[in-house]
């Protein structure tokens, strides 16, 4: 907690807490979701207790019998990656209608494309839901959040003394917080750890790969693509899959808090819809190291 760097969210999870009985919160692994509940718990004087079902043996009295599970670790409680163990969403929803107490569940998901549909299904009218990012650079500055937003005639102030090699040099270091925490950890050695553990494994078993190097081709071809339209049919043929694997390997990602679509504007809605979107990838950094950008200087020169 001693690099801990106030979030903009932790206004918004106070104010939501005070008018929902369960919170939960998505986004990418090692974006910070866990570190901000608890610290946001210390914050606020409720003390939740925390619980990971990343652990095997919590995991399994969690699917087991999930009435004994919220009987052993009553609320107020975080539940860290809520997503293994859906059984407990309906004896949550239950506990809370008894209870009537706000605040009591917070709860965190990484792979919200599994977890959307039971949380819709369970707790419907009882849920806030937040979707979390990794730092932005006003958060890494520690710069006070402004909650006006921005407006065309607003006037902007450069108050930036970096230099392009600087700014290429945060580029390649991404938004993660452990990487923005010092000591900075080895940038390859982060990036590969995260690749292989959590995008190979969370995302592989979901898609049912059969070839490990297929989905590995796809994920470094879309970020090759970054910030570029998006070519269904040409990213299909390179990858050497269909069109239709495509379509559902990027719906995984996207969902996953990976990637960004972003659409199309026009004044015709269904142009918005059917007009090709851009591709984003979320973390500067992982863009980088998937698409084998290590150098700040090489980096700015294209």
């Amino acid at each position: 907690m001693s690099q801990y760097k106030k979030r903009y969210l932790e206004d918004q999870i106070l104010k939501l807490s005070k008018s929902f009985p369960i919170l939960l919160l998505t986004g990418a692994r090692q974006v910070g979701k866990t570190t901000l509940l608890q610290h946001m718990s210390e914050k606020s004087g409720l003390k939740h207790q925390y619980i990971s079902l990343d652990e095997f043996e919590i995991r399994s009295l969690a699917k087991r019998d999930p009435g004994m599970f919220l009987k052993q670790y009553p609320a107020p409680l975080i539940i860290d990656e809520i997503q293994y163990a859906p059984e407990l969403l309906p004896y949550i929803k239950a506990e809370v209608d008894r209870n009537k107490k706000k605040g009591s569940y917070w709860l965190t998901g990484s792979q919200q494309f599994y977890l959307m549909k039971n949380v819709s299904e369970s707790l419907a009218g009882r849920v806030a839901i937040l979707k979390m990012l990794g730092l932005s650079s006003a958060e890494e500055k520690e710069i006070i959040y402004q909650k006006q937003p921005w407006s065309p005639d607003q006037k902007i102030t450069n108050n930036n003394s970096e230099t392009i090699t600087e700014i290429f040099k945060r580029i390649i270091q991404g938004s993660f917080p452990a990487v923005n925490n010092k000591p900075t950890p080895p940038l390859d050695a982060f990036y590969g750890s995260y690749v292989q553990t959590y995008i190979d494994r969370d995302l592989r078993d979901l898609v049912k790969v059969s070839s490990l190097s297929s989905f590995d081709k796809f994920i470094r071809l879309c970020a090759a693509r970054t910030a570029t339209m998006l070519n269904l049919s040409d990213l299909a043929r390179d990858s050497d899959i269909t069109v239709n694997t495509a379509k559902e390997w990027l719906s995984l990602l996207e969902s996953a808090g990976q990637i960004y679509l972003l659409r199309p504007y026009y004044q015709n809605l269904s142009k918005r819809l059917v007009k090709a979107p851009k591709l984003y990838f979320l973390d500067t950094g992982l863009v980088s190291y998937l698409t084998g950008w290590r150098n700040p200087i090489s980096t700015s020169r294209g």
